[in-house]
């Protein structure tokens, strides 16, 4: 038995995983942890009551429940890799964030943008999705 074999395999935490240039906000990184990790729940706790997200091509889904709900449905098998963003504070001591980076799918990968507002309990009222793509990429992947 090699060493390989007698150590149980081990997988570094998310935390240790993901890294995003310019994010250091908490709420933010469990965002991208929980729905790689494929926890909907989880992500969909890191919304307010109200929390709005507004994915491509759909109307916003609104309140924890269905946002679980639609995750659970459209974002199996995604793996988001955010790479750089830029935090700020807004008026009422909230705060938007911007996300970079790509989203890959069994099918296809394409480039996204992610903008956030953070309520001041550090809670997603809103998270827009925005597919950075041209629109023959996109008609490409709606086929």
């Amino acid at each position: 038995m090699n060493a390989a074999e007698s150590t149980p395999p081990t997988q570094p935490s998310a935390s240790e995983q993901l890294t995003i240039e310019g994010i250091t906000q908490p709420t933010i990184v469990s965002y991208f942890e929980t729905l790689n990790a494929g926890d909907f729940e989880a992500t969909s706790a890191l919304f307010a009551a109200d929390g709005a997200m507004h994915p491509p091509f759909e109307s916003a889904i609104v309140g924890p429940a269905a946002i679980a709900a639609f995750l659970q449905q459209e974002a199996q098998g995604m793996k988001l890799e955010p790479r750089e963003g830029i935090a700020q504070a807004i008026e009422n001591e909230q705060t938007q964030v911007q996300v970079a980076g790509k989203v890959q799918t069994s099918l296809f990968g394409v480039n996204v943008s992610w903008l956030f507002t953070l309520n001041q309990q550090r809670e997603i009222t809103i998270a827009k999705i925005k597919l950075l793509a041209s629109p023959q990429e996109l008609l490409n992947i709606r086929r």
